[in-house]
């Protein structure tokens, strides 16, 4: 098989399994960067946790090969982000990116009703995502069907806002309110979507025009390199941009060291003693690999998630 005209695809075995961390610029979809971690390592099994939105920017985590299979757990942890909510404006996409849809002077605002507008948007929220969005309705995303020119209304889900912080109130024009903020959030949650209904609240619409994604669990922008970089740590054996298997599981779970017994029993999805600790550990072999996420289950740990060596 060959992946471009004179080049042939290497196997994906011939790759080290990892995560990559990715400072994705803006302009690209998350489909689009790992398209190009596929090319830069000439495999195919390469897949995201958590997309950002084209305009978005900052960390963005990528499974290969075996590492693919911890990308739900890491996806589905807290997120933090920097962004710039524009008050004074409405848009179809609720970021800049969008058709404006109205425009209403904000000069009225006081700092206070900002502030106030915005710890609204804190703690367990029931939060309807953009229409644009990647949402799926009936097994297609809800961006598509928008653009195929359905109307689309999705339902609300519950999300929680930890922290809203803002750092700045600023008036770029006499009518318009940009406000900088930093989000802690459960997974799901939109930050566009606060933008919006913090807007709606006040009277005057708002939207996002720049949004960065720090951190992502337990990683953060600043591990993160380019995705051709980050690629060519992982095949090096490690770098700025990469974490190992048995690294990138030990950064998210904790570790439970297993004898080489074990180790070959959970190989065959046998299960092994309890250690009485709650949730997934990270089963790794005396030689540093990772065998399996294993989980208690009475008196013994069963196999949650099975790494077969090869």
């Amino acid at each position: 098989m060959r992946s471009g005209p004179g080049r042939r695809r290497k196997p994906d075995a011939d790759v080290p399994p990892g995560l990559l961390l990715v400072d994705k610029p803006g302009g690209m979809t998350s489909h689009d960067v790992v398209a190009r971690a596929r090319r830069a390592l000439s495999v195919r099994k390469v897949g995201h946790a958590g997309t950002l939105d084209p305009m978005a920017t900052g960390l963005l985590v990528l499974g290969v090969g075996a590492a693919t299979r911890l990308l739900g757990h890491v996806g589905g942890t807290d997120k933090t982000y920097e962004a710039t909510i524009r008050l004074g404006q409405a848009t179809v996409t609720d970021d800049r990116e969008g058709e404006v849809l109205t425009t209403t002077p904000a000069a009225h605002l006081t700092d206070d009703a900002v502030r106030s507008a915005l710890a609204a948007q804190t703690g367990p929220l029931l939060q309807v995502p953009s229409s644009v969005s990647a949402v799926k309705v009936a097994g297609r995303r809800s961006y598509d069907r928008v653009r195929a020119g359905e109307e689309v209304e999705l339902a609300p889900r519950a999300v929680t806002v930890h922290e809203l912080t803002v750092h700045a109130i600023g008036r770029p024009t006499p009518d318009l309110v940009d406000v900088e903020v930093t989000v802690r959030c459960s997974a799901g949650t939109y930050v566009r979507a606060i933008a919006r209904d913090a807007g709606a609240a006040l009277g005057v619409g708002g939207h996002l025009t720049a949004l960065r994604r720090t951190a992502s669990g337990s990683f953060t922008v600043a591990q993160a390199a380019s995705v051709e970089d980050a690629a060519a740590a992982l095949v090096a054996g490690g770098g700025p941009g990469c974490l190992g298997l048995t690294a990138a599981a030990t950064t998210v779970f904790p570790e439970r060291p297993v004898t080489a017994e074990e180790a070959t029993a959970l190989v065959f999805g046998q299960r092994i003693a309890a250690t009485g600790d709650a949730g997934l550990r990270a089963a790794v072999d005396p030689g540093g690999r990772l065998v399996a996420l294993v989980e208690d289950s009475g008196s013994s740990a069963r196999v949650a998630v099975g790494f077969p060596p090869g």
